[in-house]
């Protein structure tokens, strides 16, 4: 390159300084590099802290405090056997009231949703065609009579001349035969006053069963058909009602035996949500043969519905007191606990630890639950808490207040992780350290 050249630059002059960009860019890169290192510091610090004994998390047993908890002691009781089933609301009786004699409505004697008697006038049909006919068959009745009485008369006269021989005794068996024709007619008039009678109260609705009336479906003036589909009003019977369960063929087994053997199952309706009872009845039959694409078998139940608790056609819950188990073992429902080796509960201790201990759980009566092996009465269960809890851990049972430990950290209770207690012993040092504090047991008199 050429000394004369515009390239050419002169060694005294001084380099660019660098760029505040390029500055900018290294001190960022600078603080975050800090702020990694600190956040690994604190993570480190914190792990080391967690594998302290003095940190382990409650109720872990590793003497960082013990976990409050509820707790109930398992008793003996009688526990009842209940089969569950849905039931459907079904009345003994449900007619829907027709008109057997055709004619126009006069009169509704009924109100709507009415509480009606056996017998009681619901509806009246005009009666006067119906009454004209009962007049002229009882017309027609007494005329046959009067020719029957003529005709025994007559019979009676040549039986008298046949003795003396003035009449042939062909003529007195006429006359019998005719006595015999009369006494035929007057018959089938009186079958005609029969029929013309019913007819006549007929013209008289009434309701054929004690129940109560629904809505009317004709009114005052509406001509009605005799033998129509259509009702005149639907009468439902209310007292007694009854329901209609089904229960599977296995179960149903034993509530066949008692019910064969005359033992009364008294059975109780819940509402939809089981949560009140509505009814107590008892079983009052079942059906003579199971069904085959259930495999059900179908149970009525008689309630007296005094206060018309249960309606027709209500869905309604059934339990069936099916046996009574005597004296069982029964603990809370929220006691017992599901793990993948079946059922266990958690035992307090006397040293307020808990243990967990496997059982086998029965019958289940209300928020109550029979326990069949594993648990004695009068042992203490935990009710509440024992999510957090674990084989060996500490508890603290209600009513007694947190204590604090030697460290300054809170502990609860008594128990394994109580500071410098059974669970978390000070390490061996040399003769003298560790002993008791001035003025402790063994220790020399305070100053």
């Amino acid at each position: 390159m050429r000394p004369d050249s515009p390239e050419t630059t002169d060694p005294a002059t001084p380099a660019p300084a660098p760029s505040r960009l390029a500055w900018a860019s290294r001190r960022a890169w600078w603080i975050a590099g800090v702020l990694v290192l600190l956040l690994a510091v604190a993570l480190a610090w914190r792990i080391h802290r967690l594998g302290q004994p003095g940190d382990m998390p409650f109720g872990r047993g590793g003497g960082g405090g013990a976990l409050p908890v509820a707790i109930a002691q398992a008793t003996t009781a009688d526990v009842p056997v209940s089969l569950n089933a849905l039931g459907t609301v079904t009345p003994l009786a449900t007619v829907s009231v027709r008109p057997q004699v055709t004619g126009p409505i006069t009169r509704i004697a009924f109100a709507e949703g009415q509480a009606v008697r056996a017998g009681e006038l619901l509806a009246q049909i005009d009666e006067r065609p119906y009454q004209a006919t009962l007049d002229q068959v009882l017309a027609q009745l007494k005329r046959d009579q009067a020719l029957l009485a003529n005709a025994r008369l007559d019979l009676e006269r040549y039986r008298k001349l046949l003795s003396q021989g003035s009449v042939a005794e062909q003529q007195v068996a006429t006359q019998q035969a005719t006595v015999s024709q009369d006494e035929a007619l007057v018959a089938a008039d009186a079958a005609n006053v029969e029929s013309a009678r019913l007819n006549v109260g007929y013209c008289r609705v009434t309701s054929p069963v004690a129940g109560v009336a629904g809505l009317r479906q004709v009114d005052v003036g509406n001509l009605v058909q005799a033998n129509s589909s259509a009702a005149i009003v639907v009468v439902t019977q209310m007292r007694p009602m009854s329901v209609v369960f089904t229960l599977p063929e296995d179960t149903a087994r034993g509530v066949l035996a008692k019910f064969r053997a005359g033992g009364g199952l008294p059975v109780e309706a819940w509402d939809r949500a089981q949560s009140q009872r509505i009814a107590v009845g008892h079983l009052a039959s079942l059906d003579n043969q199971i069904d085959t694409t259930t495999g059900t078998l179908k149970l009525r139940a008689l309630f007296d519905n005094g206060h018309a608790e249960l309606f027709p056609n209500q869905f309604v819950n059934v339990r069936v007191l099916a046996d009574t188990l005597r004296q069982q073992v029964v603990v809370p429902g929220a006691a017992v606990l599901g793990g993948s080796a079946g059922s266990f509960v958690f035992v307090v201790n006397k040293d307020h630890t808990v243990s967990q201990r496997a059982i086998t759980v029965g019958v289940t009566a209300g928020e109550m639950m029979s326990v069949v092996d594993g648990l004695k009465a009068g042992e203490t269960v935990v009710i509440d808490g024992a999510d957090q809890l674990r084989d060996g851990a500490d508890v603290r049972l209600p009513g007694e207040a947190p204590a604090a430990d030697a460290g300054g950290k809170g502990g609860w209770g008594k128990g394994k992780g109580k500071a410098n207690g059974e669970g978390r012993r000070r390490p061996a040092g040399p003769p003298g350290a560790g002993g008791p504090p001035p003025g402790g047991p063994g220790g020399p008199p305070r100053a």
